[in-house]
């Protein structure tokens, strides 16, 4: 393991996807952009001795869509084929064991400016689309000075299933709460 970690801006065709990856990131790739164009490349791409990416594909994709000519790397060079393939899929699982506080998420929403961030950039509530009728209601509340607030009662017939309702929703970056 090398002892000091160093970021090398690589031409961005001078890199090749993994032909094997195994997650499908089309669907964020948009956010990810969203997100570089905000706040920059602050995270970078991992790549091996060959400059094949070991991790990353869904910021090299987003950053090809925002034709950017240069992208920050850290070499994996010093980890062996093996390593190289489990970290891979090791990078990428781990992440999906993180599960958010949805009371401090909440927090944190409220502490950011929404004429300054649109949080849906990022992919939060991405399937949420209002109708009509929401957005005349929202106006018509918005003019008296009552801001909207909108619940929903899922019931569900066991612990279990209400856990893995809850869990589906937070996979979708819907807040929810349990009682």
């Amino acid at each position: 393991m090398s002892e000091e970690m160093k970021i090398v801006y690589k031409d961005i065709n001078d890199l090749q996807m993994y032909e094997n990856n195994p997650r499908k990131n089309s669907d964020a790739v948009q956010y990810v952009a969203n997100s570089i164009q905000q706040f920059g490349f602050r995270n970078p791409i991992i790549i091996d001795k060959d400059n094949t990416i070991v991790c990353g594909h869904t910021r090299y994709k987003a950053a090809r869509r925002l034709k950017m000519a240069k992208v920050p790397c850290i070499m994996a060079d010093d980890l062996d084929e093996d390593q190289i393939r489990a970290f891979r899929l090791a990078d990428n699982k781990v992440a999906e064991m993180a599960t958010w506080d949805y009371d401090r998420l909440e927090q944190e929403f409220a502490l950011i400016d929404p004429l300054e961030f649109d949080i849906a950039d990022f992919g939060f509530f991405p399937n949420y689309e209002p109708d009509e009728d929401e957005e005349e209601e929202e106006e018509e509340q918005a003019s008296g000075g009552l801001e909207p607030s909108y619940s929903l009662i899922i019931d569900c017939e066991s612990k279990a299933e209400q856990k893995d309702v809850y869990e589906r929703l937070a996979k979708m970056g819907i807040i929810a709460r349990m009682a």
